[in-house]
């Protein structure tokens, strides 16, 4: 993780690419590219002609099928414009990846998956969107592909609630909020399970923080805490309930073993929960003067 990232230099909508795609990410979506789909032409050569990758060669039509169905559908150019040498047209291709807005790479890699068809790699298409999710998810951007469809599934609010739980939390309380996005965004090493163990540090900072206490449980804080801002019962029981999950036997806080699966969904839902509990909190703090 860099040193903006990690000493909160760098905005959280920026550690969670939701308007932008970084030169880490877009390279990876190339390389996918190239690896399932450009890599695919073949050389070829016949008597009294030159040999080369030509896409009018019977081995890569497929390869001119999906080039003809981005020349009509995607580029919306003459079919006359589409070269027959593949070299060509890969720097064209290549070209308009890395001049592309963010938002146009996720329409270009959308409409491939779903107008690529080839009877020799049926499969092409769907290891193609389940390789670029997983790269999706460890380059920390907020879509990605489902059922054929680039997909947001990280909302505003989401952002939000966490931004502000960093920005205007209590020194301390922010730092558990920072660290847990860091364990989650970790691109080389992310540490999903620590990254709870953080969100939930975060809250019991928080508890402690208004009661005055220094010790007990979060679910015994709660309880002290619903005499200064009278917490909703059902709010107050959920959140004991979350504890519950981080603190049984294979849980976070009793980490011993390893049955339980900890995975990115598991710790964004922790994170933007503790934010929203934050802000909340601290929110009837205020209005309470």
């Amino acid at each position: 993780m860099k040193f903006s990232e990690r000493y909160g230099h760098k905005p959280v909508r920026e550690i969670i690419q939701v308007d932008a795609i970084d030169e880490a990410l877009k390279n990876g979506i190339w390389n996918l590219l190239k690896v399932f789909y450009w890599d695919k032409a073949k050389y070829s050569s016949c008597d009294g002609y030159r040999g080369g990758y030509s896409l009018t060669f019977e081995s890569n039509k497929d390869l001119k099928f999906l080039c003809n169905g981005l020349w009509c559908n995607y580029f919306k150019e003459p079919l006359d414009h589409l070269s027959d040498d593949w070299s060509e047209v890969l720097k064209k291709l290549r070209n308009y990846f890395f001049n592309a807005k963010w938002y146009e790479i996720y329409d270009f890699i959308e409409f491939i998956a779903n107008n690529h068809y080839s009877k020799d790699y049926e499969n092409t298409n769907a290891f193609f969107m389940s390789a670029c999710n997983k790269n999706l998810e460890k380059e920390m951007a907020a879509y990605r592909f489902v059922d054929g469809l680039i997909t947001r599934i990280t909302e505003e609010e989401e952002i939000k609630a966490i931004e502000k739980a960093i920005d205007e939390g209590e020194q301390l309380v922010s730092q558990h909020v920072r660290r847990s996005l860091e364990l989650l965004s970790d691109r080389s090493k992310p540490d999903y399970r620590n990254s709870i163990k953080e969100s939930i540090s975060a809250v019991e900072r928080l508890a402690a923080h208004v009661t005055g206490e220094d010790k007990g449980t979060l679910g015994q804080l709660l309880k002290k805490l619903d005499e200064h801002i009278e917490l909703h019962p059902a709010l107050k029981t959920a959140f004991s309930n979350l504890y519950g999950y981080t603190s049984d036997e294979g849980g976070i806080r009793h980490a011993l073993t390893e049955k339980e699966v900890v995975d990115f969904e598991d710790a964004k839902f922790m994170l933007v929960t503790c934010s929203a509990f934050i802000n909340y909190v601290e929110g009837k703090m205020r209005a309470s003067g």
